[in-house]
Order: C-alpha cells, then sequence, then structure tokens
C-alpha cells in the first residue's frame, strides 16, 4: 500500500474533494491540517514549493493539489486498491 500524505485546512472545498478522491480509490491517507499546525504549513512549504492546498505526496512523491491529483486517476498513474502505475 502507497504511503499518501495529504496538507489540508478546513475550509478548502478542494481538500476535501482530494480526500473523497483518494478514499475512492482506496487510498488511506495521513492529513496534516495547516490551519491548526503552523509547523506543518512550513513543512508543506519547504517540500512542495506551493502554498495552496491540498499537496498531496505519494511514497514522499509529490502529485500537487486536487486538479493533479484527478489527472493522475484518469492517465492511470494512480489506480484502485491503493497502487501507482
Amino acid at each position: 500500500m502507497a504511503k499518501v500524505e495529504i496538507y489540508t485546512n478546513a475550509s478548502c472545498a478542494w481538500c476535501l474533494a482530494a480526500k473523497m478522491l483518494l478514499k475512492q480509490n482506496g487510498y488511506d491517507y495521513q492529513e496534516f491540517r495547516i490551519d491548526l499546525d503552523p509547523d506543518k504549513y512550513a513543512e508543506m512549504l519547504d517540500r512542495a514549493q506551493r502554498r495552496s492546498v491540498p499537496q498531496i505526496f505519494i511514497d514522499d512523491r509529490l502529485i500537487g493539489g486536487y486538479e493533479e491529483l484527478a489527472d493522475a486517476v484518469r492517465a492511470g498513474q494512480i489506480g484502485p486498491g491503493g497502487t501507482t502505475a
């Protein structure tokens, strides 16, 4: 099973959509709420070099936000059952 990490905040509709898409494809994930933990926001900036949420990492590889995640699913790079191509 792939290791999935997602940086989110409570007021982000794209974060909710990304979490639902991950679940629909069989992924469990570790969520980091940057609105609750300023250290996680700094960590996200360092890792992703981006300020927007969500930021999604699969096996320590930056996927990006919701649109990049959806594109990867459509392209078959992220498959059902928590597998990556």
